[in-house]
């Protein structure tokens, strides 16, 4: 038989032991799984879903590239616009430039005569192609009778009248009357079927510089006059060129 006081300081003992222990920061139980490592002040990176794609990068914005200007070419003094002649306040012809009447813009008038015909219609060219030198005398009397700013705006100075092209028309009754007849208002509705334009519109006075003319016609082709028609423009405006003196 064990001796009481000596099983109580054993007892004594074996507790102070498991206290120092614990104190010792030592875990009697169990081991337990390797400790995760925190890093202070960064939070844990967060692996993205195995589904989520990549958010797609925005489309570089692109500015619109600039509409492109007329393509203009100078031949022996003659301006070409887009391949069309031209000759308006900006443009001139040379005063050796004499090619008289277009032969396709008379062919196309005389079958556009002959259509109106068929209608009851009486349509005739009362001016056609004029020489620089025919048009330096006619400017010259409307100035002498009316003053240079008013002949301006109803006759071209030499060198600037389409008249010299061969490819222009007067018809008829050189008044603006000529466009209340059934000719005048017949050829405003037809003309471009057969390759001419109304040249000088009541509405784009101050886009050809010259006053609303319902009688001159200009040959452009079947095709290019149709698309200006169509277009509700003016030579100018259907060009992308102006029509104004230098001085």
């Amino acid at each position: 038989m064990k001796h009481p006081i000596r099983a109580a300081l054993a007892a004594l003992c074996a507790l102070a032991l498991v206290l120092a222990g614990c104190s010792a920061g030592q875990d009697p139980g169990p081991a337990s799984s390797a400790p995760v490592e925190v890093e202070f002040g960064l939070r844990p990176a967060r692996t993205p879903h195995p589904s989520a794609e990549p958010a797609a990068a925005p489309a570089p914005t692109q500015e619109p590239a600039p509409e492109p200007g007329p393509s203009i070419e100078v031949i022996d003094g003659i301006t070409y616009v887009n391949g069309i002649l031209v000759a308006n306040k900006t443009y001139a012809l040379p005063a050796d430039y004499n090619p008289g009447v277009d032969p396709d813009a008379q062919s196309a008038f005389d079958v556009m005569a002959q259509a109106a015909a068929n209608e009851g219609l009486n349509i005739y060219i009362s001016s056609g192609f004029r020489s620089y030198d025919y048009q330096a005398g006619l400017y010259q009397r409307y100035v002498d009778r009316d003053g240079q700013a008013a002949a301006d705006t109803y006759s071209a100075r030499p060198g600037h009248s389409e008249h010299q092209t061969g490819l222009a028309f007067d018809l008829n009754t050189i008044s603006d009357s000529f466009a209340n007849t059934p000719e005048g208002q017949w050829v405003a509705a037809h003309c471009h079927e057969y390759g001419f334009i109304l040249r000088y519109p009541a509405d784009k006075v101050e886009i050809t510089g010259y006053k609303y003319e319902p009688w001159h016609l200009r040959y452009l082709g079947v095709e290019t006059a149709t698309a200006v028609a169509e277009s509700g423009l003016c030579l100018e405006e259907y060009l992308g060129i102006d029509s104004v003196y230098a001085e």
